[in-house]
């Protein structure tokens, strides 16, 4: 059963990478009239929403763009960040999303800030405590249950929470660039949606994932049977 838990979960998050990637791969061929790369995209962004003090870097992983609050940057890929697509212009302007939530401390933004120490430890539990328990023997089948069952439970919260942070960016991100004139109607605008539709999909499969997890560690302790791996 466990088996069978491991391989669904891990066909959840593979089919939605594979979407990203898919819808990411045909509008990175996707031209917006504009001629705007991703990075002077999301300059003027930045600019209109007065921020001035986050930094536009570039990098070499593909679709690691990133948001990073603590040090203020606002980090894209080669491709997104001299790209003239309607990928590159998507992917920009969701980070600036991100950037401007920072700035009006957007409620959901705040809270998974504050919650990356806590998850990052839960993290660290659902690795290790199924492998002391195993070779061990120091923990009681209920006590390693009951930590697993936290443990993702944190984990799913904090994946609950990031569904809405980046909803929001998302939806930001497509009413900037149509306002600003970076886009046009039509094939550029629906290109930058399917883009940012599939990439929402993975932080969907990452928290059924986790619901999962957390579900299958807590009903035991709930009903007082034993589960049988």
């Amino acid at each position: 059963m466990i088996l069978i838990l491991f391989l669904g979960t891990l066909a959840i998050g593979l089919l939605a990478q594979w979407h990203v990637k898919r819808a990411y791969a045909r509008h990175s061929r996707t031209p917006v009239q504009s001629g705007y790369t991703g990075a002077e995209a999301a300059q003027q962004i930045l600019r209109q929403a007065g921020i001035t003090n986050v930094d536009i870097v570039e990098h070499e992983e593909l679709l690691g763009d990133h948001y990073d609050p603590k040090h203020k940057r606002l980090v894209l890929s080669s491709s997104n960040y001299h790209g003239t697509s309607a990928a590159a212009l998507g992917v920009a302007a969701h980070e600036c999303g991100h950037a401007i939530q920072h700035k009006q401390a957007y409620a959901p933004l705040e809270l998974r800030m504050a919650a990356v120490g806590v998850t990052s430890f839960a993290s660290q539990l659902v690795m290790w405590i199924p492998l002391l328990g195993m070779f061990t023997g120091w923990l009681a089948p209920k006590t390693g249950l009951l930590i697993m069952a936290v443990a993702w439970g944190i984990l799913m919260a904090f994946n609950l929470v990031t569904l809405p942070v980046e909803f929001d960016a998302s939806r930001r991100a497509k009413l900037v660039l149509a306002n600003m004139g970076f886009i046009q109607r039509g094939p550029e605008s629906a290109a930058v949606n399917q883009v940012l539709n599939a990439a929402a999909w993975t932080y969907v499969a990452a928290f059924i994932s986790s619901l999962i997890y957390f579900l299958w560690h807590l009903l035991p302790l709930l009903t007082g049977g034993r589960r049988r791996d």
